[in-house]
């Protein structure tokens, strides 16, 4: 038999497939013509721990592209993150949207 060990009259199967790590979800944010910017940027850093200078590219994407990508998370992680930038942009009466979407 190919890929197989006896020990002790017990066959132990070669382990070949080794454990499919977690799926990955890009956090976007989305433009709308009422958020101003600053509150983009300054969701970015607060939410997504970028620099300023990181923040104000992402969001210059967002404006300029429709969508800029703030992260790459598993699942859970990302929906969290997604929930609290909603959540914040509401508290703030800002219509930002944030998506997440399956690598």
């Amino acid at each position: 038999m190919a890929n197989t060990k006896h020990r002790e009259n017990t066959v132990l199967e070669n382990q070949t497939d080794k454990p499919k790590p977690p799926s990955l979800y890009k956090v976007m944010l989305l433009n709308d013509d009422y958020t101003p910017m600053e509150f983009v940027v300054e969701v970015i850093q607060r939410f997504f721990n970028k620099t300023r200078e990181q923040a104000t590219q992402i969001m210059l994407k967002v404006h300029t592209e429709g969508a800029g990508i703030c992260g790459v998370y598993p699942h859970g992680i990302a929906e969290t993150k997604v929930n609290q930038v909603l959540g914040h942009a509401r508290e703030h009466h800002h219509p930002l949207q944030c998506a997440m979407e399956e690598v």
